[in-house]
């Protein structure tokens, strides 16, 4: 199997973490952020991940992904429904986190990101979705602060939990972008949380990187 992704992406992530769970061999390869023609060709559209299946055919969709190479291998992880009170926790977090995040993404060395044509092309769609991306930059303490107190209310969830499970294929994929942000401060359990899912999906995070 082989999945087409975009370093930074936090969709891309929930696929590369089933490869890793699962300690299932696969190709990656990267699509430059002005690749139309690639994925277009592959799926109709441009989007990532993509998987291309062992028959040829190709798969987008990140938890489609998920649940296939998940059916490969016993025992099923992405096989219960996500926690309500987790999800609730991404989608009021989720704006803040990526308005930290996606300005030090256009600045970070991706390899999708490694030509100006493609880092123009990824600049100027963050700015469609964004708006002016020098101005949430200069929104960052304001920002950190608020994301700061969302984390102390994940805080408390995340205490001894020490499994897997289709839930952190939604959560672990925020709080890693969010490790971009150098000065971002993450409670105890939080912290705890994003080292053993880290290594346990092989799914690096972006600390090394951070701005």
């Amino acid at each position: 199997m082989k999945l087409f992704i975009y370093e930074h992406c936090p969709f891309c992530v929930r696929a590369r973490m089933i490869f890793g769970l699962k300690d299932l061999p696969f190709e990656q390869s990267v699509i430059m952020e002005n690749d139309i023609d690639t994925p277009t060709r592959m799926v109709g559209r441009k989007v990532v991940p993509i998987l291309q299946k062992e028959d040829g055919s190709f798969m987008p969709e990140s938890m489609d992904i998920v649940r296939y190479v998940d059916s490969k291998k016993a025992p099923l992880i992405a096989d219960k429904p996500v926690d309500d009170d987790i999800e609730a926790w991404c989608k009021s977090a989720s704006s803040t986190v990526f308005n930290l995040a996606v300005p030090r993404f256009t600045q970070t060395d991706f390899k999708e990101l490694s030509t100006p044509e493609a880092r123009n092309a990824y600049i100027q769609r963050e700015e469609k979705a964004f708006g002016d991306l020098d101005a949430l930059i200069a929104k960052t303490p304001e920002l950190i602060a608020d994301v700061e107190k969302k984390l102390a209310m994940l805080e408390p969830r995340l205490n001894n939990i020490n499994t897997i499970s289709t839930t952190d294929f939604i959560l672990f994929p925020i709080l890693l972008s969010l490790t971009i942000v150098k000065d971002v401060q993450f409670g105890p359990n939080v912290h705890a949380y994003l080292e053993r899912v880290s290594k346990a999906c092989k799914v690096a995070l972006l600390t090394d990187k951070a701005l």
